[in-house]
């Protein structure tokens, strides 16, 4: 079910991802003023899409850049980043029909969640808002209609499922891929010394001294062999992969390297390290301190077989994936069928083609990008596929490790 989840969730990013400007200029309950109506790029079912919110998705995929495009450029990415909000918005009040609004609950729990993926104390998270022109009603707003649709998406591609002669058929043209190679499994406990709970849990670190305290007190828990990794994991982990007891899957060599891994942890992973042992604490340089489990260990790369461990379930994954990708465009497409859309930027650009709309930037449209935000003119593609082999992931934004 959880795996269900995150497959159903990579193929809703890319879609919900043209919604991160298509609130800015809405109130709470989604309603635009006469001048927004006035100003309209399009409307959907006659709520309008306001041309300057069409240039700030562009702003925002270019870095802030509006005035360095060419006309040219600038009514290509009109089009484009439009084309992109007149299909997010026909998919929420599809959404908004069939009664999947989130709660106010829900939407709590999606922004708290951001913020911790951000890993920004509160006054890094308000500081990195004011500059991008957003306050905590407008943030909302955004979560609330990407919640819309992500249920929409889980609604329409819950129900697929993949027979077993599909997965053979798979395997056997594609034994190629399914090649264990050579590396190593681990989970870890990460500790952060930012204060990542808004002051809301006693056992989050909130300063370097707190961090190192707790790290090693948890390493000393652990050597006395008296308690489960996992266990420990779970329950005082700073980290997402905390509610997986720390695993982070497997990586080869190579992997680790790229990801920073010192070079003494790698060799004691593929020499002195026992499966099941554990390192000493170490520090990465985003700050964070990191205990590793050694889980497995394959020395060379072997031939899987559909009985291999975890095949038959990446094969079902993939297959899965590519279904609900094309079932995710075919939804998309219906939105759009069953709204009426007027696209009057469009239009005025037939009108006249040798102005092409109106080839001017919308005055006041911000020049911050917020960390992480989205193109809002990205299009419904598909994620990538996954590897037959994931990686460990959690210290992969992580610079040198230093000790």
């Amino acid at each position: 079910m959880h795996r269900h989840a995150k497959r159903v969730a990579s193929i809703t990013l890319v879609i919900i991802s043209a919604l991160a400007v298509a609130a800015c200029n809405r109130g709470a309950n989604g309603k635009a003023g006469a001048a927004d109506s006035a100003s309209a790029a399009a409307t959907v079912n006659g709520k309008p899409i306001p041309l300057k919110e069409v240039d700030k998705a562009i702003s925002l995929q270019a870095g802030g850049q509006l005035d360095k495009l060419s006309p040219l450029e600038l009514a290509n990415a009109r089009i484009a980043a439009l084309q992109s909000l007149i299909q997010t918005e026909a998919l929420f009040q599809r959404a908004e029909r069939e009664k999947l609004l989130p709660s106010d609950e829900e939407v709590t729990q999606a922004i708290n969640a951001r913020k911790q993926q951000a890993r920004m104390t509160e006054e890094e998270w308000q500081r990195r808002l004011k500059e991008s022109g957003e306050d905590e009603q407008s943030l909302r707003e955004k979560a609330r209609r990407e919640l819309a649709i992500q249920k929409l998406v889980e609604k329409t591609v819950g129900s697929i499922t993949i027979r077993d002669n599909e997965v053979e058929t798979f395997y056997n043209t594609n034994k190629a891929r399914f090649v264990s190679p050579r590396g190593v499994g681990l989970s870890a406990i990460i500790v952060d010394p930012r204060d990542n709970s808004g002051g809301q849990s006693p056992d989050d670190a909130k300063n370097e001294q707190e961090a190192k305290s707790k790290i090693d007190a948890i390493y000393a828990t652990l050597k006395s062999g008296t308690v489960d990794f996992a266990e420990v994991a779970r329950n005082r982990s700073e980290d997402q992969s905390g509610a997986s007891g720390g695993d982070l899957g497997f990586a080869t060599e190579e992997q680790l390297r790229q990801n920073r891994f010192p070079a003494e942890i790698i060799s004691g992973f593929f020499g002195s390290t026992p499966v099941g042992g554990i390192t000493p604490p170490v520090r990465f340089e985003d700050g964070r301190f990191y205990i590793f489990k050694l889980t497995d260990r394959r020395l060379q790369s072997e031939n899987q077989t559909l009985e291999s461990r975890g095949v038959r379930d990446q094969i079902k994954d993939l297959l899965i994936q590519q279904r609900q990708k094309i079932l995710t465009d075919a939804l998309g497409v219906v939105a759009m069928n069953e709204a009426k859309i007027e696209n009057s930027l469009a239009q005025s650009m037939l009108n006249d083609p040798n102005m092409l709309g109106g080839m001017q930037p919308v005055s006041g449209v911000g020049t911050s990008t917020p960390a992480g935000a989205s193109s809002p003119a990205a299009t419904a593609t598909p994620a990538p596929a996954a590897s037959a082999t994931p990686a460990a992931t959690a210290p992969a934004a992580s610079p040198q490790a230093t000790k």
